[in-house]
């Protein structure tokens, strides 16, 4: 959006991260200009990294670059487990802003990253094709590996517990990268993991439990929790919900893509999308994963207004 764009002129992605008052309004942004059914506070997975004493930096055209990564014992050892309204007070009082310009008129969502995917960015370095550095370490060094992943789990508890408390209505845990694993290796090294953190958040809001290329995880997936389970856009979410049940709700599926098309494509792909859920309740329409930057706003506009009409029927 220009409205956001203007801003990141003047700022950096974690200055705005680490303003409140900036967070709040970028999180209000796409509200004032979409009917949208809630909101997700401005923010990213990376946030709770740093106060455990990983530092990391958005390079330009890369994105997040961590110039010390965490590969042996005695670097997991000197990770901190911290109070997150004392470490990320900026978080909270975003949220506490956003609440109150709400008014109730919607929800507001927090989130975080999954021990997987952030254990994931900080032994790669940053981005990475084939997680090497990071299987490797699954495979050859487990105590290293359950170490490490047990010091993020109980971060994880705390700050979404903290967004909670701030008052948001309902959290997701984002699992961007675990795609990347077999369904044997996701149930014995990532699945305890998940699930400590989605057994430790209050059970006071929903839980949305999300992943990309998790087609081959679902039934996992909801093993390790969630009220709600996220797709991505490479399954039909019909097959999907049949697959996990429909004793939990599903979040999904459009592909991101699909609205760089033409208005009447992006309709019907969504009503081929509520076609496939045929009208049972809990299902969150959303994309399969974010909003890609250069989306034509006008098609965003469409598919809310497409979503509204089609399920209003």
């Amino acid at each position: 959006m220009k409205e956001y764009r203007a801003l990141r002129k003047k700022y950096s992605f974690l200055e705005m991260c680490k303003n409140p008052e900036l967070a709040a309004k970028v999180t209000l942004q796409p509200i004032e200009k979409f009917s949208l059914d809630a909101a997700i506070i401005f923010s990213d997975i990376l946030i709770p990294l740093e106060p455990m004493g990983v530092e990391f930096e958005f390079a330009k055209g890369e994105g997040p670059v961590f110039h010390h990564p965490v590969r042996e014992m005695k670097e997991v050892e000197r990770l901190r487990v911290f109070e997150p309204e004392e470490e990320t007070p900026f978080l909270m009082k975003a949220i506490q802003i956003v609440r109150k310009e709400l008014e109730g008129k919607i929800p507001l969502i927090g989130f975080c990253g999954a021990p997987f995917t952030l254990a994931s960015y900080i032994i790669e370095g940053g981005h990475s094709k084939n997680y090497i550095l990071t299987k490797s370490m699954m495979y050859q060094d487990r105590p290293t590996w359950d170490a490490l992943m047990e010091k993020i789990s109980e971060v994880l508890i705390r700050y979404l517990n903290a967004q909670i408390r701030a008052g948001v209505q309902a959290v997701q845990v984002f699992d961007s990268w675990v795609g990347c694993l077999s369904p044997p290796d996701y149930e014995e090294y990532v699945l305890p993991y998940s699930k400590k953190i989605i057994e430790g958040v209050s059970k006071s809001v929903p839980l949305i439990h999300f992943a990309t290329s998790n087609a081959t995880l679902l039934e996992l997936m909801k093993r390790a929790g969630g009220d709600v389970i996220g797709l991505d856009w490479r399954i039909d979410i019909g097959e999907a919900w049949a697959r996990i049940g429909y004793d939990v709700g599903i979040q999904g599926n459009l592909d991101p893509v699909i609205l760089f098309g033409s208005v009447d494509l992006i309709k019907k792909e969504v009503r081929r999308i509520l076609d496939r859920v045929g009208g049972r309740p809990g299902h969150i329409f959303n994309l399969g994963h974010g909003i890609l930057p250069n989306t034509p706003v006008k098609n965003v506009a469409a598919l809310v207004e497409a979503v509204h009409e089609f399920s209003a029927r």
